[in-house]
């Protein structure tokens, strides 16, 4: 069964500094201007260690510059260690006023089918490289994976008591709220009731293989760093409707060269049904319609798969059924893209030549793959809001 372990977190002492100005979000749905905007927003933002640029002055690389920041923000009592070791509550609240929350904690480490620690989709090599690289120099879980627990009643058990120790608001107008459980008792009941049930990898499978291979690394070289490797930052919250926002990973394609007939590329799985021009009045319709759909330049389709390519796929994954027609075209450029709004924005502006409109994955469905153990293409699910770095850290030399 899977393990939940507090520990002593490293947190941004609120008299020095507002949490508000050195949150992030995770690094994989950061591009550089935002980089630069949170960097300048506070000289301790925690961009700067979980996405860090190399000190050219100083002969540091980029990982080497997270690992200074690190430590000196600690030496300066920036960051200060809770004393006790403890697990955090975390509620997000949407501006509509949806809210979920979870509980952060060291999530016991299982190789991949040997335990209840169940990944949802499949991963990409390189961002994997390059968390590992980070891993090393810092030794620090800088930001939680989500897990999804599949036991029953987890939320009552993490009702938080009292004021949060952190509060911030995201640029998103997302409320973050942490708390700081380390009352035995009460850490118990919530190990106790999450121990009763496999958790799902939701989003972080690149660190959670990142930490597999971290600790691996220790292990064989005999280092005394491994006892702390064991574990990963985890943010878990209960498999249920009421906690979950989960939105798709639409597609855009391009760089196949011109007079490439992409409708009819998907016409060998789908009945391909042309909706209109691409306009607004078009594609507005189309977002309303709950279907699969394609877009061109010139041209809007409604995508409605056939029997036959769900056998195909061995899957009622849009994501799946996409892969099926991607090796009709001639050497795709697949870009995912997390707003429809931007992945017509890549073809209307000539980035792309077609984008593709997938919808999202049921809470159902992903409990029944889970369950199956079966893992999902890459970016099937894009789960919201997402929690902050900066909340909390975890030191595995701790």
């Amino acid at each position: 069964m899977p393990v939940l372990d507090p520990f002593r977190g490293l947190r941004y002492d609120p008299r020095l500094v507002r949490l508000n100005e050195v949150i992030a979000p995770p690094y994989d749905v950061i591009g550089s201007a935002e980089r630069t905007r949170l960097a300048s927003r506070n000289p301790a933002n925690s961009v700067l260690v979980e996405l860090p640029e190399p000190d050219l002055a100083a002969r540091l690389d980029r990982y080497e510059v997270a690992r200074t920041l690190l430590s000196r923000w600690r030496g300066s009592g920036l960051l200060v260690a809770d004393r006790r070791p403890s697990l955090y509550p975390y509620r997000m609240t949407s501006p509509d006023g949806r809210s979920s929350i979870g509980v952060i904690g060291a999530l016991g480490l299982a190789e991949p089918g040997t335990g209840d620690v169940l990944p949802h989709e499949e991963t990409m090599s390189k961002p994997r490289s390059d968390r590992l690289d980070l891993l090393r120099a810092t030794r620090t879980n800088l930001s939680p994976i989500w897990g999804l627990s599949m036991a029953t009643g987890l939320s009552a058990t993490l009702q938080p008591e009292g004021a949060p120790q952190g509060d911030a608001f995201d640029d998103d107008g997302v409320r973050h709220q942490l708390w700081v459980m380390d009352d035995p008792d009460r850490i118990e009941a919530v190990r106790s009731s999450f121990s009763g049930a496999p958790v799902v990898i939701a989003d972080g499978h690149h660190r959670y293989e990142t930490a597999l291979a971290y600790r691996r690394q220790l292990k064989e070289a005999g280092d005394a760093a491994a006892a702390g490797s064991d574990a990963v930052m985890a943010l878990v919250i209960e498999l249920a409707e009421d906690q979950l926002t989960v939105g798709p990973i639409h597609r855009t394609i391009g760089g196949m060269g011109e007079g490439v007939d992409i409708p009819a590329a998907f016409g060998k799985w789908f009945d391909v049904i042309r909706a209109g021009p691409t306009t607004e009045r078009t594609l507005g319709a189309l977002t309303l319609a709950e279907s699969m759909a394609l877009v061109t330049a010139t041209d809007a389709y409604l995508l409605l798969p056939r029997a036959e390519a769900f056998e195909a796929a061995g899957s009622d994954l849009d994501s799946s059924l996409v892969q099926l027609v991607l090796p009709e075209l001639p050497g795709p450029e697949v870009t995912h893209r997390h707003t429809w709004d931007e992945a017509v924005a890549a073809v209307t502006e000539g980035q792309a030549q077609a984008a593709v409109f997938l919808r999202p994955v049921t809470v159902a469905q992903i409990a029944e793959w889970a369950a199956a153990r079966r893992r999902m293409p890459p970016k099937t699910t894009y789960f919201s809001p997402k929690p902050r770095t900066g909340m909390v850290f975890r030191p595995l030399d701790d």
